[in-house]
């Protein structure tokens, strides 16, 4: 698995509003905010539910991570998904750092790694 993922109560634009705020609780700025459901409107003509990447970053992490591995910007910032299914369900979706990180195979990553997962993971539980 490279993510997580929690069922939330409340309608899309609150819950991107509520994950936002959760993530900075947890020291995460929203870095990068990409609407999908506007961009393949505009691109292609296609309707779409609401769908939203959300690329959050803890700086003082992301610090970390760059100093022991340069090219980790490839794997950053950690992105959220929150999109809405056709039956109205809004689903939030992390993904899993100990899992991308992983792909660096650097035994110095992997502490910094379970610590970023902490930090989601109890984002996406305050959500439910």
């Amino acid at each position: 698995m490279y993510g997580f993922e929690v069922k939330v109560a409340n309608g899309f634009d609150e819950a991107v509003s509520r994950v936002t705020e959760e993530l900075k609780g947890e020291g995460f700025g929203v870095l990068s905010d990409i609407d999908v459901q506007a961009t393949l409107k505009a691109k292609l003509g296609v309707e779409r539910r609401p769908y939203r990447i959300l690329g959050a970053c803890n700086p003082p992490l992301a610090r970390q991570a760059l100093d022991a591995e340069p090219d980790i910007g490839l794997l950053l910032p950690c992105n959220v998904v929150v999109r809405e299914d056709d039956d109205g369900v809004v689903h939030v979706s992390f993904m899993d750092p100990v899992a991308v990180l992983g792909l660096v195979g650097r035994p110095e990553i992997e502490p910094l790694a379970r610590e970023v997962k902490q930090r989601l993971q109890r984002v996406a539980d305050r959500l439910r």
